[in-house]
């Protein structure tokens, strides 16, 4: 696969996973302009969400990084697929009955004591998702990238649309014909409104699974224990390495429960969760790219010109999220509508949200370097580290700077990881970045957001400054272009306009 291929399949994967993550920004509108939901019912639905992903690491158990590293053994595909499948399925039934069993711990976690039907029903959505992770897995690896698409998209449209239906149609369906209207059948207006988010959730998940269930089962029941423990070795440290991810992406909301005072928590998690959605969009391109350059890396690692490849990857993969941070950075004016704006108080952690992305999506790309020569529990360990700065910095700044200090835990925690593993990396696998020059491209766009704010703050003026942020953006687009003129000539369709 090159490079070109690599930038189509992410094309693809970047469709659906783009989708899939922008239900957050068509469902932040909708939920944080609604009329029903309050911002401590958006702080509850944070709170749940935050949780979710921990417990679909602990269930997927990284097996589906392992799955992509052993499956490459074509005289064993069918071993492995087999072998695979069977895990999954047998611990995702055990982990269902004890994630029943023990839901007061949830409960606990996420601070939702008054509303435990909000854990219970995430607990389904935690188990669909965890099968579906090796058939997307097996579909990723087909090369596949359009039905990959279309079926995250068609789970996506499901939830929007019933997400919709029941907290804008409904309550004012009811409001209307009160106890005479037809959806009194399955609405109550007593019911808080993130119950009817998470069964929207529950369809989609429901609906994905079920158009999945060609690649769910094994083409043959067959288990190999030697297998399974080769993948499990692999897979443990990424086990160890994903819970840590997951703390460090989410576990700042749970921690505003755990150390602001109760009669603000929840508010003050809704602020910020709401903002933190405007940093999505480089988040929505690392999640694209990931996706794309996961099975494209281990296919690439038997080539000669390997580290080279991966090099030129991290340049591009830098030149795009540097653009990425001055559109959203700079257009403040413009995306801060796609949340209400009870919630702007907290536009002031955007900007050091979409640092940590950055660093985040970075780190990915260097990562590669313990995937491919078998050192995943360097991962567990860099992660570990990312873990000890979240914890610390939320727990001792949280009280006096609430989700503030959130925004830069995650900041701090990113950039760290993105330092250790590149000093790390090139040590057991050189590749030959070159560093000066992307770190070159992230100073210049800090400096463009400083000129702006700088400029902005002379004359506050919503017009001058988006026409100043344009300006600069085109400056930075037509540098970034002029010092990587030769590699843009390569380009298809751009590379005919560059002379």
């Amino acid at each position: 696969m090159s490079i070109k291929s690599l930038a189509g399949q992410t094309l693809w994967y970047g469709v659906s996973s783009i989708a899939a993550r922008f239900i957050n920004y068509l469902l932040t509108p909708i939920l944080t302009y609604s009329a029903i939901v309050t911002i401590a019912d958006f702080g509850r639905m944070s709170a749940v969400y935050a949780m979710m992903p921990l417990m679909n690491v602990l269930l997927t158990y990284g097996m589906e990084t392992a799955y992509f590293r052993f499956i490459q053994n074509k005289e064993k595909t069918a071993i492995i697929d087999s072998t695979a499948s069977i895990s999954l399925l047998l611990s995702t039934a055990v982990f269902a009955v004890l994630l029943w069993l023990n839901q007061g711990l949830l409960i606990k976690i996420t601070e939702l004591k008054e509303f435990p039907v909000l854990v219970q029903l995430s607990i389904f959505i935690i188990v669909m998702d965890a099968l579906s992770a090796i058939p997307f897995a097996k579909i990723r690896n087909e090369g596949r990238p359009r039905l990959f698409a279309l079926i995250k998209i068609i789970g996506i449209i499901l939830y929007i649309g019933l997400t919709a239906f029941f907290v804008m149609y409904c309550p004012y369906e009811y409001n209307k014909n009160g106890g005479n209207s037809w959806v009194v059948l399955f609405y109550s207006p007593r019911t808080n409104p993130i119950v009817y988010v998470l069964i929207a959730n529950i369809f989609q998940s429901g609906v994905t699974l079920l158009l999945l269930l060609k690649w769910l089962l094994p083409k043959k029941f067959v288990f190999s224990f030697p297998v399974w423990k080769d993948m499990i070795v692999y897979a443990f440290p990424m086990l160890i390495a994903g819970l840590g991810y997951t703390v460090n992406e989410t576990f700042d909301r749970l921690m505003l429960g755990w150390w602001l005072p109760p009669s603000v928590a929840k508010e003050q998690l809704g602020i910020y969760s709401a903002c933190y959605k405007l940093a999505i969009l480089i988040s929505l391109f690392i999640q694209a790219f990931r996706m794309g350059a996961e099975p494209f890396f281990f296919k690439q690692a038997e080539g000669k010109d390997a580290p080279r490849t991966y090099a030129r990857v991290m340049k591009f993969f830098v030149l795009t999220i540097t653009l990425m941070f001055l559109v959203v950075v700079l257009y403040i004016p413009i995306w801060k509508y796609f949340i209400a704006p009870k919630y702007w108080e907290g536009l002031k952690v955007v900007p050091i949200l979409l640092l940590a992305n950055m660093s985040l999506g970075i780190y990915i790309n260097l990562s590669i370097w313990y995937k491919i020569t078998s050192r995943t529990w360097a991962g567990s360990i860099i992660t570990m580290i990312g873990v000890a700065i979240t914890f610390s910095v939320n727990y001792l700044f949280i009280p006096r700077f609430s989700y503030v200090a959130s925004a830069w835990a995650t900041f701090l925690c990113y950039s760290t990881m993105m330092v250790v593993s590149y000093i790390w990396g090139q040590k057991h696998y050189y590749i030959p970045y070159a560093w000066k020059k992307l770190l070159a491209f992230l100073v210049i766009v800090l400096l463009l957001f400083f000129i702006h704010k700088g400029i902005t703050m002379l004359w506050s003026n919503t017009v001058f400054s988006l026409l100043v942020a344009t300006i600069l953006i085109s400056l930075y687009a037509w540098f970034i272009v002029q010092v990587e003129r030769k590699e843009f000539k390569l380009f298809p369709v751009i590379g005919k306009y560059i002379r």
